[in-house]
């Protein structure tokens, strides 16, 4: 039985990167063999392991034949005849099919070591085209290495486009396709991902309420979506955050198809919709900020509770990311930006601390104690 570290962790080794997990392949062993080492099976679809120290995954060295039609068509097949190459071979980038050996030394048969000299994202073998989850997957490896001046090998921006052509995109389900999506936002340069699936044609097919924020003749307010995104990654805001500055120029109706259709987590789905809301009431979807601050205190107060601030008071703080992201997109400077978003978070904090005492609530209904509520939040707003 051989041990090898595989994949990402071997790559990023080799490019000076801290790696954020370690997958290991087993040449030569079988699954009764790792259970009574001690290893817990964990695979469903093919033997996994986990490490009965480390709980990293151990998997043993298998090969995969295309069967049918999308990324699910595989049979796999395992046996202690399956080589490292063999193994290796099935992946999807020449970057991510190396191993180190247990003394440190480099297994690299198809040329990954020279890839990453040449920062060149190039598919490892024919079989490529057999998975569309590998143009996901190549697009977010675009948005990660992007900054490092890594591309596509033209011969597998083809593959890619062959991909989409014969219709293998589309068979993509809805929840694999947020998986890469939601991992490519939090990538540093997410921009990266949806340009790379413009090339080769996917976006259109797995995210056609995107594609009009990347169409050449899109309105100023979509094409900034871009740059607000790359502004929002670059703060290092989270994931929901760099979604709304993206799409927060779409009509709602397109934003809510989109969230539906890939079953976007609640807080992606109701930022973007506040955002894209509060976008177009503030200043068209624009960029320029709203002169609220400017304006007497009632004016302050309805924007408050139009962002639902008071309810919401961390989704109501991550709005303000997305307002500032877009904004400085539009080409407000970043401090000007910074000290609005920092004015209405003050505001909305002054106007949430206040408190109806007793002599507000005695003898008051529902209506009277929120009408009296709202003037004591007025005061306060006045104050400032």
């Amino acid at each position: 039985m051989q041990v090898y570290l595989v994949g990402g962790a071997v790559r990023d080794q080799l490019l000076g990167l801290t790696p954020h997990e370690r997958d290991w392949v087993v040449v030569g062993a079988t699954p009764e063999e790792m259970q009574r080492l001690g290893y817990r099976s964990v695979g469903r679809d093919f033997p996994v392991f986990l490490h009965p120290e480390t709980a990293e995954e151990y998997a043993l060295a298998r090969l995969e034949r295309k069967v049918g039609p999308g990324y699910r068509g595989f049979v796999t097949e395992f046996s202690p005849q399956v080589t490292l190459e063999q193994d290796l071979e099935r992946r999807d980038l020449t970057i991510n099919a190396m191993a180190r050996r247990a003394d440190g030394s480099i297994v690299d048969p198809f040329g990954g070591r020279a890839d990453l000299e040449r920062r060149l994202l190039r598919h490892v073998s024919p079989a490529f085209v057999e998975d569309p989850v590998r143009v996901l997957r190549v697009a977010r490896f675009a948005a990660r290495f992007a900054p490092l001046g890594f591309r596509v090998a033209p011969e597998t921006a083809e593959l890619m486009r062959a991909i989409v052509r014969a219709g293998e995109a589309a068979a993509l389900v809805p929840e694999r396709v947020w998986r890469e999506l939601e991992r490519a936002l939090g990538e540093p340069r997410p921009g990266a991902f949806f340009e790379t699936l413009v090339d080769c044609g996917a976006l259109e097919v797995v995210m056609p309420e995107l594609a009009p924020l990347w169409a050449p003749t899109a309105p100023a307010a979509h094409a900034m979506g871009a740059a607000a995104l790359q502004v929002a990654a670059t703060a290092g805001d989270a994931g929901p955050v760099r979604f709304a500055a993206l799409v927060a120029s779409l009509p709602a109706v397109q934003i809510d198809s989109l969230c539906a259709r890939l079953r976007a987590p609640n807080d992606y789905r109701e930022l973007a919709a506040l955002a894209a809301r509060l976008g177009e009431h503030l200043h068209g979807g624009g960029g320029a900020l709203p002169s609220v601050l400017a304006q007497d205190p009632a004016r302050v107060l309805e924007l408050l509770e139009s962002a639902d601030a008071f309810r919401r008071p961390e989704r109501f703080g991550a709005w303000l990311r997305v307002l500032s992201a877009r904004a400085i997109a539009g080409g407000v400077p970043p401090a000007t930006a910074a000290e609005f978003a920092a004015r209405l978070g003050t505001a909305a904090e002054r106007a949430a601390a206040v408190r109806l005492g007793p002599a507000d609530l005695a003898g008051a209904a529902g209506p009277q104690l929120a009408d009296r509520l709202r003037a004591l939040r007025l005061e306060a707003l006045g104050r400032a």
